[in-house]
């Protein structure tokens, strides 16, 4: 809720205004509840919330004189001077009339006359007291726009939307950045393999002598190994004939013992 310290303060002022055209255009009241609304709001009533749409409190009274004062200021003097001002030429005219047609014939009647003068002199004196009330030409003038809460809301939104666009463009830098630090990560592997790649086709086109070292004493170790081999043949072989001549040597002993024994017997 909205608090105000008085209606007579630049802010109580404007919002004096705005209830004006809150009732005058949006409710469309006629201008004598206008009027009648808007002195009992500047003298005793403290709630606006009945009469505009936003919650409004009036924190302090203006009281009867300061209110009326206020009231002739910004509704009477700033809305009504023409209408009253129009009022007072109306008059006029009419006394004019009724003089010249009292000058002129005597149907007239002297008491129309008189009143006709007594209405002008109360409209000259009602104008007296609203030109009164003028406000200073030295004084701040506070002027209400209808449309200055739409200007400020919409000033509000548009600002929020370029807020919004603004945290979505960083947010956007900053996949941005990640994406371009991942493809820079991805970029030094992919050298890194490539220079591998280049090493090992130039190791592939001329060998390293390293490898040529390596390979020749894998060679002399196969050769050893071949050596090796052949002489396990060998060993294998004479183990072979030496097993067999023993076996033959074994059953030519049985076959002579037998034999031996076979001739003794007889």
């Amino acid at each position: 809720m909205k608090k105000v310290d008085s209606l007579s303060s630049a802010r109580g002022r404007l919002l004096l205004q705005e209830l004006f055209y809150e009732l005058k255009y949006h409710k469309q009241l006629g201008s004598l509840a206008i009027i009648i609304i808007c002195w009992r709001v500047c003298v005793y009533d403290l709630e606006l919330s009945k009469y505009v749409k936003t919650e409004v409190s009036i924190l302090h009274k203006l009281g009867f004189i300061r209110g009326t004062k206020i009231w002739m200021e910004e509704i009477v003097n700033r809305f009504y001077f023409s209408t009253i001002n129009s009022f007072v030429y109306f008059g006029a005219a009419v006394l004019l009339l009724l003089i010249g047609v009292r000058r002129f014939s005597e149907s007239m009647d002297d008491n129309l006359v008189i009143a006709g003068v007594v209405f002008e002199s109360l409209l000259l004196f009602f104008m007296f007291v609203v030109m009164l009330f003028t406000p200073d030409e030295n004084s701040p003038t506070y002027t209400y726009s209808e449309n200055s809460d739409d200007s400020q809301a919409e000033l509000i939104s548009e600002i929020g939307e370029i807020a919004r666009d603004f945290a979505q463009s960083a947010v956007q830098f900053e996949n941005l950045n990640e994406q371009l630090a991942t493809l820079n990560t991805n970029q030094e592997n992919l050298i890194n393999k490539i220079e591998l790649m280049a090493v090992s086709m130039a190791d592939c086109s001329s060998p390293n002598p390293n490898l040529i070292i390596e390979m020749k004493q894998t060679n002399e170790e196969l050769h050893n190994f071949r050596k090796s081999l052949v002489e396990l043949n060998t060993i294998a072989t004479t183990l072979k004939k030496e097993e067999i001549e023993f076996s033959v040597r074994k059953e030519l002993e049985k076959i002579i013992s037998n034999k031996v024994i076979y001739s003794g017997n007889e």
